[in-house]
C-alpha cells in the first residue's frame, strides 16, 4: 500500500501571540513545536515534499490557491508590538503543487482560482514558524469559502486527499474548539456552564472525526451546525475557524482520526489528524 502523507487540523492560537512568548499559549506552542512535526515526520526521509495549508484567515467565493514561487507575509492583525510586524517565514511556494491542487479540485467538479501575489496570512506563517522553522518545505496556501458550505469544504478535502499519495501533506489551520471573540473577551468562557458546554461540543466534534467511514463522517460534518453549542463556539457567519477541520475530515480518507488537546484559557483546544 502506498504511504499517504498526513492530514492535520491544528489549533493555531490567537494572532501572533504563539511566537511572542504569550504564557497562555504555552501548551499550543509545545504541540506545534513537538507533536505536529512528529506527525508530519519532519527531519526524516518521509517528511512531506510540500504542504497544502488551508487557512481560516482567507475567505473567498471560489477556492483560491497561492501559486507563486515566493510569497510575502500578510500581517493581518492589529495592535501588537512592533516585533509582530517584523516576523519572517521564508519557505518557498510551489507553482507545480498549486497546479496539482487546481487539477484535483477540477477533477472533483470544483472551480478554483490561482493567486500568485497574495501574502501568506498569519494562519499560515505563525504556526509554520513553530512547526518547521527551517522553512525549506514548500507551502501552498488554500482559502476557505464565504459560503461556509460544509458539503463543499468536505468535497474540497476529498479532492485534496489524492495528493497525499504524492507525499503532499494537508494542514488545516483554525481553532475548531472555539472561536467566538465576543464571548472570550466578555469572560463568559470562564464560567462553569460554558466550560461544560465546550466539553460537550468537543465530544461531538471528536465523534465525527473518529467516524471511520468517509461517507458517514461527511454526513456528520454536514450537520455540524445542529450540534449542541455550535453557535456558541462559532457564531453565525463566523465559521471560518471550523471550516479547515471539515476540509481535513474530507482529506483524511477511510479510518479513524486521532485527537489531542492543548490547554488554553482554561479550556481544552482540540487538534485532529490522520496519519
Amino acid at each position: 500500500m502506498t504511504r499517504l502523507a498526513p492530514v492535520v487540523g491544528i489549533s493555531h492560537g490567537g494572532g501572533p501571540m504563539p511566537v511572542l512568548g504569550d504564557p497562555s499559549h504555552a501548551s499550543i506552542v509545545k504541540s506545534l513545536k513537538t507533536r505536529v512535526p512528529e506527525i508530519l515526520k519532519l527531519g526524516t526521509p518521509d517528511q512531506p515534499r510540500a504542504i497544502v495549508l488551508v487557512t481560516a484567515h482567507w475567505s473567498t467565493n471560489t477556492p483560491t490557491i497561492s501559486s507563486g514561487e515566493k510569497h510575502d507575509l500578510l500581517f493581518d492583525y492589529y495592535g501588537f508590538p512592533d516585533e509582530a510586524y517584523e516576523l519572517k517565514y521564508d519557505a518557498p511556494g510551489n507553482p507545480e503543487v498549486a497546479g496539482l491542487v487546481e487539477v484535483a479540485l477540477q477533477e472533483a467538479g470544483l472551480e478554483s482560482k490561482k493567486d500568485p501575489r497574495r501574502g501568506w496570512d498569519h494562519g499560515v506563517f505563525i504556526p509554520m514558524m513553530l512547526i518547521h522553522p527551517q522553512a525549506n518545505i514548500p507551502v501552498v496556501q488554500l482559502s476557505v469559502l464565504r459560503s461556509e458550505s460544509p458539503q463543499t469544504h468536505f468535497r474540497i478535502g476529498q479532492a485534496l486527499s489524492k495528493l497525499r499519495a504524492q507525499n503532499i501533506a494537508i494542514i488545516g489551520s483554525g481553532f475548531a474548539s472555539l472561536h467566538n471573540l465576543r464571548l472570550m473577551f466578555s469572560g463568559v468562557t470562564k464560567t462553569p456552564a460554558f466550560k461544560a458546554l465546550n466539553q460537550e461540543w468537543s465530544k461531538q466534534v471528536t465523534d465525527a472525526v473518529q467516524t471511520e467511514g468517509v461517507e458517514e463522517r461527511g454526513r456528520k460534518f454536514e450537520g455540524w451546525r445542529s450540534w449542541k453549542g455550535a453557535y456558541d463556539m462559532h457564531p453565525r457567519g463566523g465559521a471560518e475557524h471550523f471550516l479547515p477541520l471539515i476540509v481535513c475530515a474530507g482529506a483524511g480518507g477511510e479510518g479513524k482520526g486521532k485527537a489531542y488537546s492543548d490547554e488554553f484559557a482554561g479550556l481544552d483546544m482540540w487538534s485532529y489528524y490522520w496519519d
